[in-house]
């Protein structure tokens, strides 16, 4: 019979191939805090000189714009409702580019959820190209997408809506497609034996389980298109972010209305922060069933 038993040097062995082990662990770690810490400066320094070295200069005015504001908005109170319902309007569209955009990247990043998942997928052989096309769409980030096709398309929603779109495809289509590995086969294979097609076996056997996942995913990527299509204003895509960069760029004398904006944005995204998080957990959890007490 094999002796299965350890004396002390093989005890002693083990515990300082361990110790070394955690010794060299740090070690890398550490270089790597090193090289992490070098890096950041020197990219510090890099940004600074091309900024003509006025970051330090300026970084005592960091807080003129914010004062100048309050100020301005404090002084002009009662002219605040009134701005509020002049750019009511704008912050409109904003939501609808949004909308617009989270509705067409949810239904395309759908699709393609389907297509580049394995099991799933139609065609096998197109799913590795198709995932290096949601990456692309992913990674060019939506203000890039924006100033092309405001060149070729010139300012307005429209451009912006494409852009957000765009990217929420990229974004979603990599959610849905995490989500549709954990959806069961069985419903899949159950269709497929009465010879379904792969549009009814997807439609069918594989949206209605993680449909509720689908719709959290798509009402969380609305709250982030929001901002998105704010910021994408001041590129000249139209929306309320076109008006605050009008008035921020005037200066002395709109900044009460600049307040205004931004109030309006402020609420806009805490309410549809709110709603957005009820209905999710609403979808993923379900509703309260009431107790009843006889």
């Amino acid at each position: 019979m094999a002796d299965n038993t350890f004396d002390g040097r093989d005890v002693g062995a083990l515990s300082d191939s361990y110790l070394a082990q955690i010794k060299k662990k740090r070690l890398l770690n550490f270089i790597t805090l090193v090289l992490f810490l070098a890096l950041l400066m020197s990219g510090f320094y890099t940004a600074d000189r091309r900024n003509a070295g006025g970051f330090w200069d300026g970084l005592g005015n960091i807080f003129d714009f914010p004062a100048s504001m309050f100020s301005e908005a404090i002084e002009r109170a009662p002219l605040m409702p009134g701005y509020l319902i002049k750019y009511f309007p704008s912050l409109i569209e904003t939501v609808n580019i949004a909308a617009a955009a989270t509705l067409f990247g949810g239904l395309l990043g759908l699709f393609m959820s389907l297509l580049v998942t394995r099991g799933f997928a139609p065609v096998p052989w197109l799913v590795g190209p198709l995932r290096r096309v949601l990456d692309i769409l992913r990674a060019i980030p939506e203000i890039v997408i924006a100033l092309v096709l405001i060149f070729l398309l010139g300012g307005g929603p429209v451009p912006a809506m494409i852009a957000i779109a765009l990217h929420s495809i990229g974004a979603l289509g990599k959610l849905f497609s995490e989500v549709n590995e954990n959806a069961s086969m069985k419903p899949v294979d159950g269709l497929a034996s009465v010879g379904a097609n792969w549009t009814q076996r997807m439609w069918l056997g594989v949206i209605p389980q993680v449909a509720p996942n689908y719709l959290s995913y798509a009402l969380l990527r609305f709250e982030i298109n929001i901002r998105a299509s704010a910021i994408l204003g001041f590129v000249g895509a139209g929306g309320i972010g076109y008006d605050l960069r009008n008035t921020m760029s005037w200066g002395v004398g709109k900044y009460d209305e600049a307040a205004a904006i931004f109030i309006l944005l402020f609420l806009t995204i805490v309410v549809v922060d709110q709603l957005s998080g009820m209905l999710r957990n609403r979808l993923t959890h379900g509703a309260a069933t009431p107790q009843v007490t006889l």
